[in-house]
């Protein structure tokens, strides 16, 4: 417990015994006000104190207004225990509020405690310690074992193991070493390093992520707005109602001091703060439930389109795979060895900068002496040609083939094709294709399971699209397409939608924000932080593993059943002890339990969202 939330509890514990002794004390008349007024001063002098400051600045309505009119009218009309259990057990509802609160605010603190204090900065060859917003870009800093890593950057010197798990939820730790990027907000746990900052502060991984979490709480569902418009005109009509009832019945019935206590009983009930509190906590917790795992939600409205998610579009390259072209075969002619056919490749190839001819460079895993390749001509949109060793080397795609007058073998391959021959003579083909994603078969079969219709858009050819798809059993597949055939793409989808659900398009935030932008939820591939998937998405995977997006679904969706049970079930038992209340058949001691009794468990019940799922 906080300090001040130990001084409460101190307050409470010393105004409950004051109260039983001034119960037991034998008093009568102004002796026995003073008496009560000292457990009830040291329990709510604060309630009273915010309600007349609040009243002093317009803000009339709210639970201390509600608090403090319903405990001077028991005052005044003698019930002084009663007024006094009134505020004791509503700073006891507070009280557990304040911790309940507390506890759905760890997992953000975590996530917040990755800001560094402080840089090390290499100038004239010493360490120098620096606040981080100091430190320009193309500075050297050092990173001792147990420090976290302040700004972004580039291992210049050293090798080491990373803490990622703030960022992105993962236990294991990741390697790295000279030339490798480091991310703000990780933890160094074993050797030095050296590295050089790439980005200022404000545009760190770890301030973007920071200035996202603060923001989060701005963005609320519409079960959140619901609340706080429901609280606005609720209030000040309980209010009205309470008057009512003390002065409209007296006139025809009289017994004005027995109607004025039913309008205080009213008022007691009627506190709005079981759903006022509950609801924010509800998503207050899922939002840290879900960074927990690696999932950066940037508010509560996105975690309440998540509930209802009906469909999801996937990116191909860099979302379902790996983004990363690897040769994955070789099928050399007929005399032909798979390392003369490899090598001819990759040597035509050498100075082209495609990914298809790094990734046959990749694969030669030989240095390439330059002398050997002359004459280097690239024909776009089919290939290049070069001499190699005094022979001249063809490479590129049948179209390029078609040219020399060679027909090739097809084999049905999926993956981009690469021809060889030498010479005019054919030497084999070579298959270039991008790897599936290890999570994405888990990660679409568990939405599957959820009843998710999948959906992939990429600019891949058709037959490449059909086999990413086919392998993880995507539901439908558009290939070919160019960024704004996407956008038409999405539109159609939507279209076909249920009118409660809701699409989310998950990509790699760099070419993809045009869709990202359009879909009811945009979900990002973060990479540990990305720049264009920080900032185009509703929603961030920070660690790119996809399973968790049915976590996080799993989250929203408990959370959404909890606010709805909470609202239910506050809004049913207070309408029927108003009523009790009206007609006279429930006590001051009642009204309170009803109050503070509702509040608690419903704070209990949002408190579920604290956990892992």
């Amino acid at each position: 417990m906080s300090k001040k939330q130990k001084e409460s509890l101190a307050r409470i514990l010393i105004s409950a015994a004051l109260l039983i002794a001034a119960s037991l004390l034998p008093s009568e008349g102004w002796v026995r006000l003073a008496i009560f007024l000292v457990p009830y001063g040291i329990v709510g002098w604060d309630v009273l104190w915010k309600a007349v400051r609040n009243i002093a600045h317009g803000q009339v309505f709210d639970e201390n207004f509600l608090m403090a009119l319903a405990t001077v009218g028991a005052l005044v009309l003698g019930e002084y225990s009663e007024a006094v259990g009134v505020m004791l057990f509503y700073q006891v509802g507070e009280l557990f509020q304040s911790v309940a609160v507390g506890r759905s605010r760890q997992s953000i603190a975590q996530l917040m405690d990755i800001r560094p204090d402080s840089a090390n900065v290499l100038r004239d060859g010493t360490a120098v310690e620096t606040d981080p917003e100091e430190v320009a870009v193309g500075e050297a800093i050092l990173i001792r074992p147990g420090e976290k890593i302040p700004l972004d950057g580039v291992v210049r010197e050293g090798s080491s193991a990373l803490d990622t798990a703030a960022l992105t939820g993962e236990s294991i730790p990741r390697d790295i070493a000279v030339g490798d990027e480091v991310v703000s907000g990780c933890v160094n746990l074993t050797g030095v390093l050296t590295v050089e900052v790439t980005k200022p502060f404000g545009e760190s991984t770890v301030a973007k992520i920071l200035e996202l979490v603060e923001n989060a709480a701005s963005k609320k569902a519409k079960a959140e707005n619901f609340i706080t418009k429901f609280a606005r005109y609720y209030t000040p009509a309980v209010v009205i109602g309470a008057v009512l009832l003390a002065v409209i019945p007296p006139l025809f019935v009289g017994s004005w001091s027995e109607w004025i206590h039913r309008a205080l009983i009213f008022l007691v009930i009627s506190c709005p703060c079981a759903l006022v509190i509950s609801i924010p906590l509800s998503f207050f917790g899922g939002i840290g439930g879900a960074s927990r795992q690696g999932v950066l939600v940037k508010g509560g409205n996105y975690l309440e389109l998540l509930a209802k998610l009906e469909t999801v579009v996937f990116d191909k390259t860099g979302t379902l795979t790996e983004g990363v072209f690897q040769l994955r075969a070789l099928y050399p002619a007929e005399g032909v060895s798979e390392s003369e056919l490899l090598e001819a490749a990759a040597l035509a190839e050498c100075h082209s900068g495609h990914p298809i001819a790094q990734s046959l460079r990749r694969a030669y895993g030989r240095e390439i002496d330059p002398d050997r390749v002359s004459n280097v001509t690239e024909t776009p949109g089919q290939g290049v040609s070069a001499v190699v060793d005094g022979a001249q080397i063809h490479a590129g795609n049948e179209k390029l083939m078609a040219a020399l007058g060679i027909a090739p073998d097809r084999g049905g391959d999926t993956g981009t094709v690469v021809y060889v021959a030498r010479n005019g003579k054919y030497l084999g083909r070579a298959v270039i294709a991008d790897g599936v994603k290890p999570s994405a078969p888990a990660a679409i079969a568990a939405l599957k399971a959820r009843g998710i219709r999948t959906v992939m858009l990429t600019g891949d050819s058709q037959a490449a699209a059909e086999a990413v798809a086919g392998s993880l059993g995507i539901d439908q597949v558009h290939a070919q397409l160019l960024p704004g055939d996407k956008v038409e793409q999405l539109e159609t989808l939507l279209g076909t939608k249920s009118s409660k659900g809701t699409l989310a398009y998950v990509g790699d935030g760099v070419n993809d924000a045009p869709v990202l932008s359009r879909a009811d939820i945009g979900i990002a591939m973060g990479a540990m932080g990305s720049d264009a998937a920080l900032e185009a998405a509703d929603i961030v995977l920070m660690d790119d593993d996809l399973t968790k997006l049915s976590a996080a679904m799993d989250i929203s969706r408990k959370c959404l059943r909890i606010v709805r049970q909470n609202i239910v079930f506050a809004l049913g038992i207070k309408a029927l002890f108003l009523l009790l209340g009206a007609f006279g058949l429930a006590s001051m001691w009642e009204a309170v339990f009803a109050d503070v009794g509702v509040a608690v468990l419903a704070i209990l019940n949002a408190s579920r969202m604290l956990g892992k799922k």
